[in-house]
């Protein structure tokens, strides 16, 4: 992902965005309700896979092999909501792969002739390996002429919303199609809306801007519960889910929620393999079985079954957590304190621990979801130990002690970064991250790691300020899709053995085992002398603030990958006389001399460093 791209997402999940809530509703007002979904919204939806799948296709291009397709495709236009729609849409999609690779020249293009050599599920798997997110796509949503959108939408509303669809799908491959299909009505609604205003470039940003945001911030979820599916088996995946449904559904019983959480792994599973029809038909079932459920699951979901298709999906993912109930007559003794415990365990050891991380989720909402997955990881380690020993109850009672050590180590984690982060200031703590990464991972570019610490330096701007509750929630969770972000670029080429090891090891404990990495001490540099290192030129003093920060921590990098073992007030004392350096210069009357005198003590500096290397 670009620079920059996650950091205006951080703290979106935390404070509700009221106008994109507005933005969905009203727009479902304007749309009635469709007995025949499927049939009116093919195109869009084979569009939608043909673009996630082919990013380097022109519009046009794209729109010739849907209507390639789409004879194929009307078979399907008979499946009725409720119905199955394995058969057709994998075939669909089979023939999908077979139409690329007997076009030589769309395989030339996409490279993709080592995936066309092998055949059915392999070369399904292969072809979503060539996805790439979000590179080298144009933003949709910058509209530098509102009036010529417009003209466009008067003329031709499918072209304004087919070409959003497109735009869409090429740069988020792994966003679910139901929400490309629900945000393109949205958008379409924006533009008629915006279009009548006089102000039309206000407006557009005013309106368009909850969708940016929103599209944003749910592809990045999604891309990053499909690695979830893929890197860790499935018992992983559903317990995720199962968490999730709990926090969202605290009064439902076990069992529907148990259900819920394989329901909607298994559509994780579909829509992340690209398959957009069996996506949206699989999605409308589940929120069709929610919403005849909803006085059992939530009554905060009233209002999103009243909504047609697709909109009442989304806003019930959206939808907020139910009130939490009271479970004081309901405590977690059983599981620590019931003799038999390991014969339950031992007899059905998955659903006994689902058991109790959904009996545990319900009572502790607010914890962020993996300090959950943590403590569900204890108490599993626990038990395989405990029932092993003659008097296991003995044992595994110390266990409520445990969870609540695992919740406070976590928070103490947030608690240290936040308090060095308000120590430090931004900037300060930009760099110290670029120290402690670049350790951690010297394989990695500067600007990669520029890009990584930027991330995790934004999350603490964002959630650092916030309730300890909040804070909490709110590091746990960033934190979770930008060490994600890091491990899909390990996943594409291998970092380091350490990196690996947090990446594949464990889900649950994967943030504590990056804050606990140390030194890479199996890197070794390509050798840099200090005049290539640190490059003063004039053109800083023209650089903005972002651009002079960008430099400072190219240089700060590149030391510390010469020098991993110095210490932190070494690498501070050259960066403190590069800073300094560079204003002085950049306020003296011949600026290039003055860094031409300077830059031969701070080479000077640099070498005293690097010298015991």
């Amino acid at each position: 992902m670009k620079t920059g791209r996650l950091i205006s997402l951080l703290f979106f999940s935390y404070i509700k965005c009221q106008t994109f809530q507005r933005t969905l509703l009203d727009t479902a007002m304007q749309h009635t309700g469709s007995q025949n979904y499927l049939e009116e919204n093919l195109r869009d939806i084979i569009s939608t896979m043909v673009a996630q799948f082919l990013q380097k296709l022109t519009y046009e291009e794209v729109q010739t092999t849907v209507k390639e397709l789409l004879d194929f495709a009307e078979k399907c236009k008979s499946l009725k909501m409720r119905e199955s729609p394995s058969e057709c849409s994998y075939q669909l999609m089979t023939t999908f792969l077979e139409h690329i690779c007997n076009n030589q020249g769309m395989v030339d293009k996409h490279a993709f002739s080592n995936c066309c050599n092998i055949n059915n599920t392999a070369r399904h798997k292969c072809f979503l390996l060539y996805k790439k997110d979000d590179e080298g796509h144009s933003d949709i949503f910058q509209i530098p002429n509102p009036e010529q959108i417009c003209e466009m939408d008067k003329e031709n509303q499918v072209s304004v919303r087919g070409r959003f669809i497109y735009e869409t799908s090429r740069k988020h491959p792994f966003l679910y199609g139901p929400t490309i299909l629900t945000m393109s009505a949205c958008y379409e609604t924006a533009i008629q809306s915006c279009c009548q205003e006089e102000h039309k470039t206000e407006c557009f940003q005013k309106k368009v801007e909850p969708i940016r945001k929103y599209i944003r911030e749910i592809s990045l979820r999604h891309h990053h519960l499909c690695d979830i599916g893929i890197k860790f088996n499935h018992k992983v995946a559903k317990s995720v889910e199962l968490v999730l449904l709990t926090k969202k559904q605290l009064k439902a019983n076990f069992s529907e929620i148990a259900k819920l959480a394989v329901d909607i792994k298994n559509l994780h599973q579909t829509c992340c393999e690209g398959n957009t029809v069996a996506c949206v038909l699989g999605r409308s079932q589940l929120m069709n079985y929610i919403c005849s459920k909803q006085a059992i699951l939530s009554s905060k979901i009233i209002p999103c079954c009243a909504l047609p298709v697709p909109f009442r999906g989304e806003c019930i993912i959206n939808s907020e957590n139910d009130d939490k109930p009271d479970l004081s007559s309901l405590p977690l003794s059983r599981f620590t304190e019931d003799q038999f415990v390991c014969k339950q365990f031992a007899d059905k050891q998955d659903d006994f621990l689902q058991e109790f991380l959904y009996e545990y989720s319900r009572r502790l909402p607010e914890l962020p979801l993996l300090v959950i997955l943590r403590v569900v990881t204890v108490y599993q380690n626990l038990l395989g130990k405990c029932c092993k020993l003659e008097d296991p109850l003995e044992c595994y009672s110390h266990g409520k002690e445990m969870f609540r050590r695992v919740v406070l180590e976590s928070h103490e984690r947030v608690k240290n970064y936040c308090d060095l982060h308000e120590k430090l200031g931004d900037n300060n703590f930009h760099d110290r991250l670029m120290v402690l990464y670049t350790k951690k991972a010297p394989q990695l570019s500067a600007q990669e790691l520029i890009m990584f610490t930027k991330n995790m330096a934004a999350a603490a701007t964002r959630c650092c300020p916030l309730s300890h509750e909040q804070q909490f929630l709110c590091m746990e969770d960033t934190a979770k899709l930008i060490l994600g972000a890091l491990c899909r670029r390990h996943e594409a080429e291998p970092v380091n053995v350490g990196v690996g090891h947090c990446c594949d090891d464990s889900y649950a404990f994967r943030k504590p085992c990056f804050d606990d990495l140390q030194v890479d001490g199996t890197y070794i540099s390509p050798p840099l002398s200090c005049d290539q290192i640190i490059n003063l030129k004039e053109g800083l003093c023209k650089a903005q603030e972002e651009e002079f920060q960008t430099e400072k921590q190219k240089l700060l990098s590149n030391l510390v990958k010469q020098k991993p073992y110095a210490t932190e007030m070494q690498f501070q004392s050259i960066i403190v006389d590069f800073t300094h350096l560079v204003k002085m210069c950049c306020q003296a009357e011949k600026s290039e001399m003055c860094f031409q005198e300077e830059e031969s003590k701070l080479i000077e500096k640099c070498q005293s460093l690097l010298g015991g290397k």
